[in-house]
């Protein structure tokens, strides 16, 4: 089965383009195409997309808005629904937020054309199109610029091991399994195994959500050194 996509802009010429560039990919699969953050939440729910492709500003509800809110429907009920976010600048804070909301990534619009689609097909598969490098670079640069908006309660990091919280703050420096695995002289299947554990006691959805929360809790501040 191909992959689905929803296509949110507010610019139709955007939408025309990105579909143009993906329906000449056999596996994707335009399902629909909204205007607002209204349109995107109310298609997602009808249409059912594996992958909702997300502009960021637009009028009345934005993206960050729809992107929580598809997401927390998508948990409920259990559906497998990713959202990947664009954005027409590289340094944006509105991205900070649409990964605490819960999105998968983020592009330019700009993006060549392989690259979108490689990048939804790792949006698919359950990976994280942002490099946890970039996302503390992101944090570094907003995060004492960023409005509270949490909608949850902290994750409790009294639920973690001493070894997974220092898992925890490796990750959120941009460390890989690898290198994580080289500081703490275990093995990367042992490292994979403390993510996991991370993920799964935070409910987090992957390494992009855990730098962040790494960020909110206090595990690591902007501009904090490796050693």
């Amino acid at each position: 089965m191909p992959i689905s996509v929803l296509l949110v802009d507010d610019q139709p010429l955007l939408r025309t383009g990105f579909r143009l560039i993906l329906e000449s990919e056999p596996e994707i699969s335009i399902v629909g195409e909204a205007s607002d953050g209204h349109e995107a939440i109310a298609s997602t729910k009808r249409l059912l997309p594996d992958v909702v492709l997300m502009d960021i500003r637009m009028p009345g509800k934005d993206g960050i808005d729809a992107t929580r809110e598809i997401l927390r429907w998508s948990h409920e009920t259990g559906r497998e629904i990713r959202v990947l976010v664009l954005t027409t600048f590289d340094l944006d804070e509105y991205v900070v937020e649409a990964l605490r909301a819960g999105a998968s990534g983020f592009l330019l619009k700009d993006v060549p054309p392989d690259e979108l689609v490689g990048a939804i097909r790792v949006v698919f598969d359950g990976a994280a199109i942002v490099a946890p490098t970039i996302t503390r670079r992101l944090l570094d640069r907003f995060a004492d610029k960023l409005p509270s908006t949490r909608e949850q309660p902290a994750p409790r990091l009294d639920h973690l091991t001493e070894r997974e919280r220092e898992v925890l703050r490796l990750l959120a420096r941009g460390l890989s399994n690898a290198e994580i695995a080289r500081r703490l002289v275990v093995s990367e299947t042992t490292v994979k195994t403390h993510v996991g554990n991370v993920l799964t006691k935070l409910d987090l959805r992957d390494r992009v959500q855990a730098v962040v929360h790494a960020y909110e809790t206090g595990i690591i501040r902007p501009g904090e050194s490796e050693d």
